[in-house]
């Protein structure tokens, strides 16, 4: 139990006098013989602050409604900050003391915060951990023990222009299942001033390719950078680049793949679930499709990214904290949040009903059952930034010697 902080050092104090007058409020949904974490073991009557990274007004306003109607139920004062600078202010209310109470999470954030005894490592007290896919709950465990509820995913698929896939005379049958009939359909599709198919100059769209072939950048705890598996995959991505048949979204003229797939400069791009709202908003006319990725020689293979319900171990309210989260993770909540900003939910119990709701998305969360992580070590993203950069210039480098020379900063990361 942390106590050094004053505040917490108060708020167990309040914690400990009001278990002896009040009764058990119920339905709070968490294992309640485990506190390992802040010796709470009622909600107090202090306030929850919760901090979110909006995507917009439709996002702020979902969960607003949700913390809202959580407070009315409970009696405890909630409120949300849409952060301007997520990153920035949460770095900077743990530096203050006075962190929000329950918080968005990235994985690449996640570690370091675990690391130094910021986070309420309540997630094995969740009754549904076991409902979460099992890559997400991975994302969000720390020294064998899961941190947060993981609050909702994202995976990457094959978004296809329709009236250029029909215009190259293809069918439902050419849907590529894998490498070559990808290479294939794209030659297809490559004319004038459109290439087949378009990616983000990054590992966070290439990663895709070292997943279907069954690499990674790290395995079981060890750095695989420079695998067999990656060389190959990374080829493979270059040699589409050299026949003219795929490029990068930034030598297209476009900021991500999602603006190169709307102005036509892309027949097909790896992109994912959040292209939908991007071609309703900005390229309305344009038809598309979604399908899975094609496998590769190591099977099926996406990268996934999704974010955790962070709550502050030096909270003055963390059972109600614990309590919101419950109420926020519900499969109610999920798909309510689903409806109003297109993420998908994290819960398998709830994929079937999301699928059922968004068929032209289903693919997406189909990858859910085999999306790898990108690695959330701490120091991680700082490698990633370096591979990305080299990355850059794939077409007239050498896959092995990329990899090679980045595989060090990985065994640096991994081994700390």
């Amino acid at each position: 139990m942390k106590t050094g902080n004053p505040r917490r050092r108060l708020a167990v104090a309040i914690t400990a006098a009001s278990m002896l007058a009040l009764t058990a409020c119920g339905g709070s949904g968490f294992d309640e013989s485990a506190e390992e974490g802040g010796g709470q073991t009622e909600a107090t009557d202090a306030p929850v602050s919760v901090l979110i990274g909006s995507s917009g007004d439709a996002e702020t306003a979902a969960v607003t409604s949700a913390v809202d109607a959580w407070a009315s139920e409970s009696g405890v004062d909630a409120s949300v900050i849409a952060a301007s600078d997520l990153t920035q202010q949460l770095s900077q209310g743990f530096a203050s003391g006075e962190p929000a109470d329950v918080f968005y999470l990235s994985t690449d954030a996640f570690a370091g915060y675990a690391a130094n005894g910021s986070l309420e490592p309540y997630g094995e007290d969740l009754e549904n951990k076991d409902d979460y896919y099992p890559a997400l709950r991975e994302a969000f465990t720390y020294e064998d023990q899961l941190y947060c509820a993981p609050k909702d995913f994202s995976t990457l698929g094959l978004v296809i222009n329709s009236a250029m896939w029909e215009e190259a005379g293809l069918t439902e049958d050419d849907i590529p299942t894998s490498w070559d009939e990808l290479a294939t359909v794209a030659e297809q599709l490559t004319t004038g001033e459109t290439v087949g198919l378009g990616f983000s100059p990054e590992f966070q769209r290439l990663g895709v390719f070292t997943a279907q072939a069954g690499g990674g950048l790290v395995t079981d705890g060890e750095a695989t950078v420079a695998s067999e598996a990656n060389v190959e995959a990374l080829s493979y991505a270059k040699q589409m680049m050299t026949d003219g048949v795929a490029a990068y979204s930034s030598d297209l003229g476009a900021g991500w793949g999602g603006e190169a797939f709307g102005k036509g400069l892309a027949a097909m791009v790896i992109e994912g679930n959040w292209i939908a709202g991007a071609m309703t908003n900005d390229f309305p006319d344009v038809e598309y499709q979604i399908a899975e990725l094609p496998e590769g020689p190591g099977g099926k293979g996406t990268l996934q990214f999704t974010n955790c319900w962070g709550i502050a171990a030096d909270s003055d309210n963390i059972e109600g904290a614990k309590a919101l989260v419950e109420h926020l993770t519900t499969p109610e909540s999920q798909l309510g949040f689903a409806e109003a900003f297109g993420v998908m939910p994290s819960l398998q119990s709830v994929a079937g009903d999301w699928a059922e709701q968004y068929p032209e998305l289903a693919p997406f969360i189909a990858g859910g059952e085999y999306a790898q992580n990108l690695p959330a070590q701490q120091g991680a993203a700082d490698v990633l930034a370096e591979l990305n950069s080299q990355l850059e210039s794939l077409e007239s480098s050498e896959p092995q010697q990329i990899l090679e020379s980045v595989q060090p900063l990985m065994e640096s990361v991994v081994t700390q």
